[in-house]
């Protein structure tokens, strides 16, 4: 014991000397390290007292009808268990069908004003026919559901509360970096309130919970029970709303989600103000911008967000964005990726002139658009299918059986034909769709590879619209006299979706 207390006390010693060595010859030596070396971060005991009265543990039934139809079990005339049977079994539904039975539920959430608003995890509270806030001093109030979000899981609740409660304010999550320390309180399994600390592993988290997934990752234990709990700074800001774990066991491994504040505080406010959310509209489709799609439209690097089709009476049906067009900047925040579009239209009110950045021909140019607000029930927001999905109405992309349709010689690894009534009868091709029909794909073609299958419509080609079979090739032949190694091409399904491929002119 003695050796091995020496020991340590020799080993912060050197660690000692090779610090002020360190800094003494010009060493950048991060701070906290050079303030507690070979230490842990300091005692949280301090900042946790004073936020535990602020977290909050939420319980909630659900009745559940049965219709199971099936008899109740009998017993013997007389028994002194018949009551028993007949209360557990029958109740108010008659004998054995129809019989209502609770559920029950536990989540934790967190007071954001005096007045007694909440904040909790949507999942937590959906479907409950009663909600109970329990608190840290053991007292117990009814709450109601003010609003909730289900495409980033958040619920805000009200409670009323003689006195005023005790509360924690939002934090900037934008400022947190990894490796930051965090603190989560929450009530795991149950258990009660229950401080876990941690760090931040990872930020901007997709794990498809979402359109709007930007989680914060954290070591810091999270377990069944902590949902809807808030995560802290070490100021005692709230900067995540704990919402998610990966878990083989139901257990923390180390590997959970938070909400982050930068998009829950306006989700939060909307709802307080308003019961629902409305949110941004552009009303585009899009596709990401992958590399072959990059070096196609002239652009230095993948990034941004591929323009594949323009909402008709949307925000800008009037043409000032066009499909092809690469979105890379939306109201002064960079676009690094196609699914960081949705979230950040969003979060931008309905109504707001903003300045969109766009690659167009290989060159960069500033639009305004007015949002619109994009309605829970629209299909409007998403992303166009990946290129190299499936086609609608086959299996594994393989094509339908052939059918009997004059076509020309292969051009581009397809052979094609005009659109016509029969043509669109024989491939059931909607009225609406407008371009050259794709009849048969050869194997192992560039068109194969991108999972372009018969009954496909090519609807443009380098960006230029194709009426007939005689535009498709004499626009590849054009882009091959200019040395372009890619045709960029815009394919219709049936029921006309569009994406853009990248075919390799062979």
């Amino acid at each position: 014991m003695g050796l091995s207390i020496r020991f340590r006390r020799q080993m912060k010693t050197v660690a000692a000397v090779l610090l002020a060595s360190a800094v003494a010859q010009g060493a950048i030596v991060p701070r906290a390290f050079a303030q507690h070396p070979m230490n842990g971060p300091e005692s949280v005991a301090d900042l946790a007292a004073g936020l535990l009265d602020a977290v909050v543990n939420i319980s909630t039934s659900q009745n559940v009808k049965n219709d199971d139809n099936a008899p109740a079990p009998q017993v013997p005339e007389g028994s002194p268990f018949q009551d028993f049977f007949d209360e557990f079994f029958k109740g108010q539904g008659g004998q054995g069908g129809n019989r209502q039975r609770t559920v029950n539920s536990l989540g934790s959430g967190f007071v954001i004003d005096p007045s007694g608003f909440i904040v909790t995890n949507n999942h937590v509270i959906d479907g409950a026919d009663d909600i109970e806030v329990n608190f840290a001093n053991g007292s117990k109030l009814k709450a109601k559901l003010v609003g909730k979000d289900t495409k980033t899981d958040l619920a805000l609740l009200k409670v009323e509360s003689p006195t005023p409660l005790k509360w924690v304010p939002f934090g900037d999550s934008r400022s947190m970096r990894i490796g930051d320390w965090v603190m989560a309180i929450g009530n795991p399994f149950g258990l009660g309130g229950s401080v876990t600390i941690g760090i931040i592993s990872a930020r901007g988290r997709n794990i498809n919970a979402g359109p709007y997934d930007n989680f914060i990752q954290t070591d810091a234990a999270i377990n069944r029970g902590n949902s809807g709990g808030p995560l802290f700074n070490m100021k005692g800001e709230v900067i995540g709303i704990n919402t998610a774990i990966i878990s083989p066991s139901g257990g923390s491994i180390g590997i959970g989600f938070s909400v982050p504040t930068e998009l829950a505080a306006n989700i939060i406010g909307q709802l307080r103000e308003f019961g629902e959310t409305r949110r941004g509209w552009l009303g585009v489709r899009i596709q990401p911008v992958t590399d072959d799609l990059a070096e196609t439209l002239q652009m230095d690097r993948a990034r941004g967000a591929l323009v594949s089709g323009i909402i008709e009476g949307g925000p800008v049906a009037n043409g000032v964005i066009k499909t092809g067009d690469v979105i890379v900047r939306f109201d002064g925040k960079d676009v690094p990726a196609m699914r960081d579009l949705p979230r950040v239209v969003a979060e931008s009110p309905v109504g707001k002139a903003v300045d969109v950045v766009i690659i167009r021909d290989g060159k960069e140019q500033t639009v305004k658009v007015t949002l619109g607000r994009l309605e829970d029930a629209d299909d409007m927001a998403s992303a166009a299918p990946a290129s190299d999905e499936p086609a609608e109405g086959t299996e594994n992309g393989a094509e339908p059986p052939a059918a009997t349709v004059p076509s020309t010689d292969l051009v581009l690894g397809m052979k094609i034909a005009p659109l016509d009534a029969d043509t669109r009868k024989t491939f059931g091709i909607a009225e609406e769709v407008q371009g050259v029909v794709v009849t048969e794909v050869r194997p192992g073609s560039a068109a194969a590879e991108r999972r372009i299958a018969a009954g496909d419509v090519i609807v443009e080609v380098g960006q230029e619209a194709m009426k007939t079979p005689e535009d498709v090739s004499r626009r590849v032949e054009a882009l091959k006299r200019d040395g372009r190694r890619n045709a960029l091409v815009m394919m219709s399904g049936k029921s006309g979706e569009m994406r853009f491929v990248t075919l390799r002119m062979e």
